[in-house]
């Protein structure tokens, strides 16, 4: 089956690097206008859009834990495109520690920006989103979280959290949006070769978590953006609602 998304335009969100980087890249590749946003990195923004198969491609700043950057940038896509066809919430930040070791005011501002970035901002953003697609007929939705939100994250709490509360969010706004056309998809990956993983990535740790799987590897950023691709794919409106594991079988849910 092929897939194409000619003339779809895609807003794939912290798409500077890793997986968001590898489906902006897949998404022109398959014929759609893709938005790349970033927060501080414009310059890997520029080399991912530089990339990009195809033309009529932009660069959108805006910082995830801020609604007035999160409705500058939707305006802005939107007087550019005058629509958004696709939405993809990839952006999301990660940090571990112990959680009652750290200093105790440490963890309230380490938990307050993990919720804002990971789950407040995406939420707000969809719903932004959202409202376009109401007048256009139609769009889609696809939310990147975690398999931490199933299993835990004893050194991440509040990232298990905020991608748990990103499943719900999806499954809620999966309900809601229906009637307009609109289906919402969630993907939950295990641990992905990216920048952002790096630091959980070294030595036996390395080790550890890639005997978590049978395949004995972590996943690449290109396979988790194939997935999303078939999720924004249409012809499965049906599977609207679903989160689908991708984590090289290192955590079976039942």
């Amino acid at each position: 089956m092929e897939i194409t998304f000619n003339d779809k335009v895609v807003l794939v969100t912290g798409a500077s690097r890793g997986i968001g980087a590898a489906a902006a890249y897949l998404f022109s590749q398959s014929g759609a206008k893709v938005v790349v946003h970033y927060n501080q990195n414009k310059q890997s923004a520029e080399t991912v859009l530089g990339s990009l198969a195809g033309s009529g491609h932009s660069i959108f700043q805006a910082d995830m834990a801020s609604p007035d950057d999160l409705k500058k940038m939707t305006s802005e896509i939107i007087s550019r495109y005058g629509k958004i066809d696709i939405l993809v919430n990839n952006a999301g930040i990660y940090e571990e520690d112990d959680m009652v070791q750290m200093p105790f005011d440490k963890f309230l501002e380490y938990w307050d920006e993990t919720i804002r970035v990971n789950l407040t901002g995406p939420a707000i953003l969809s719903n932004l989103v959202a409202r376009e697609m109401v007048k256009t007929v139609g769009g889609r939705i696809i939310n990147v979280t975690s398999r931490g939100a199933f299993r835990g994250e004893p050194t991440a709490w509040a990232y298990g959290a905020s991608k748990a509360g990103l499943n719900s969010t999806g499954q809620s706004m999966a309900k809601s949006l229906a009637k307009y056309g609109i289906f919402v998809f969630t993907l939950a990956p295990g641990f992905v070769e990216t920048d952002m993983a790096g630091p959980c990535l070294v030595g036996e740790k390395r080790r550890e978590i890639e005997s978590q799987t049978p395949l004995n590897r972590l996943a690449q950023p290109e396979e988790i953006g194939r997935a999303i691709l078939l999720l924004a794919a249409e012809g499965n409106e049906y599977m609207t609602g679903c989160i689908l594991d991708m984590n090289g079988a290192s955590y079976l849910r039942t």
